[in-house]
Parts: structure tokens; sequence; C-alpha cells
């Protein structure tokens, strides 16, 4: 669907940012992708540089992504998929409309489920290999898995944006996580029917991210290297300082109960 002013993708290549651009060329809308470079933070440069001016405006929260469609703005990647497939999706491609149930109410609820609980947590990876119990972000693939397991698609028979936003956050998962897609058979499934979607390769060729997969790998497996050293410490420290506290309070009962003894 072509109109005569494009729109406008603030973005870069994370999993919100694919999730937008995926949405885009699944609805065939012209539009143009403005790379902003988050590890140079130019889009929170001060305001009297030009970069910022421009950019606050159209997110005040400065992060990615962010649209401009004419005169309007929208910012947070749930917000645009929504705008953008209630505004464009008249053919209800990749979209159930409100009164398609039980359609509608399982795009909405799986669309939150990975804003909410997907990207969330998988985004903080570095929490859950350390402080947090692996399991945690390993039950939401569980979820996900009997999920697909019963359904071709999140929401039901039919490919949605609910799709989108989570198979941008898989597709990170064996780089970021270490998973391996094939110990959740439906997932894999999944994942690999909307990699084959042509619009789908388009989009994720539109911006390159500032490495490649193989040196993101190498990258990573420094920083859980040595977060798994620090927290080897951490870990030491504790239990010294416990088993000091509970010998001192051996001492101490000790010592009270020689004191009470003095008294009959």
């Amino acid at each position: 669907m072509a109109h005569a002013d494009p729109i406008t993708l603030y973005t870069c290549a994370t999993p919100n940012g694919f999730k937008i651009s995926i949405t885009l060329e699944e609805l065939g809308l012209s539009y143009k992708a403005r790379p902003v470079n988050l590890t140079s933070n130019e889009q929170k440069e001060e305001e009297d540089k030009p970069e910022v001016e421009w950019f606050l405006k159209f997110n005040p929260n400065g992060r990615l992504p962010a649209i401009t469609d004419g005169k309007t703005r929208v910012f947070e990647s749930g917000a645009i998929m929504l705008y953008l497939v209630e505004k464009y999706d008249t053919e209800r491609k990749i979209s159930f409309a409100p009164e398609d149930t039980p359609g509608y109410s399982e795009q909405l609820s799986w669309l939150m489920w990975q804003m909410g609980g997907l990207g969330p947590m998988q985004g903080q990876a570095h929490h859950f290999t350390g402080f947090a119990p692996s399991g945690l972000i390993g039950r939401l693939y569980m979820v996900l898995n009997t999920r697909l397991g019963e359904s071709p698609y999140v929401a039901g028979d039919k490919f949605t944006i609910a799709d989108i936003a989570s198979f941008c956050w898989v597709r990170a998962s064996p780089n970021l996580l270490g998973f391996n897609l094939g110990d959740w058979p439906a997932i894999q499934r999944w994942y690999d029917s909307i990699l084959a979607r042509e619009t789908v390769k388009k989009a994720l060729g539109i911006l390159k991210p500032a490495m490649t997969e193989a040196q993101f790998v190498v990258i990573m497996a420094g920083i859980w290297g040595g977060f798994d050293d620090f927290v080897g410490r951490r870990r030491e420290k504790a239990i010294f300082q416990r088993q000091v506290f509970y010998r001192t309070m051996e001492q101490a009962s000790s010592r009270f109960d020689e004191l009470i003894g003095r008294y009959p």
C-alpha cells in the first residue's frame, strides 16, 4: 500500500526495531528507515545539537524505535504495531479486527505477553545468567512452545503482529542466551516458517548490525565468563560472611549462657 507521505522509521538493528520493519514490509507500506546509532548515544545529545532536537520530539523517552506518519508520532514498538495495523491493514493480512473473536483477543494477549514477558526478560539476559534462575526465561519459551503446539501461529490460524513481536526476540536467542531452538520443536517449526517469508527477509536486510553474529558471540562469551567469575567471588564472599555470622552468633550465645549461669 503506497501513500503520499512515506512513514519515517527511526530504528536500529535490534529485536524491537525489526518488529516494525517487518510489520511495514508485510503491509507493503512505503517508508524511510532512519538508522540511529545507539552506541554513540546519538539520539540523546544536548539540545543545542540538531540530532536530539528532532529525535526527542518523536520519542520523549529517547528510545528506539519510533515512527512519524505525516504529523503523527508513535513510539514504543507495541504501540507502533497496533497503530500500523489499525490504520493500514484494512484487508486484515496480519491482524484481526476487534470484532473477530477469539482471534483479536488472542492477538492482543500474545502481543502484550511478548512486551511484558519475553522482551523484558530476554533483554535482561545477563541477569538470568547470573543471579536469577536460568529456568525462568526457559519457562517463557516453554509457554510459547506449548501454544505453538496447539496452533500454527500464536493468535490462531493466521500470521499476525503477535507472531512478528515474538519472532524478533526468539531470533536473538541462540546468540544472546545460547539457546538451541531445537529443544522447542514447535517454536523451531514456527520460527522457520516465518524466517522463510520474503517480507521478513527483506525487513531483516534493511539494517545491518554493528557487528557480525560471530563477533557478538565472542563478546558475549567474554562477558558471561567475566560475570561468572564475579558471581563466583560474590558467592564465596557470601558463604564466608555467613560462616562468620554463625560463629559470632554461637560465641554470643555461649557468652550469654555463661553470664546467665552466674545468677541463681
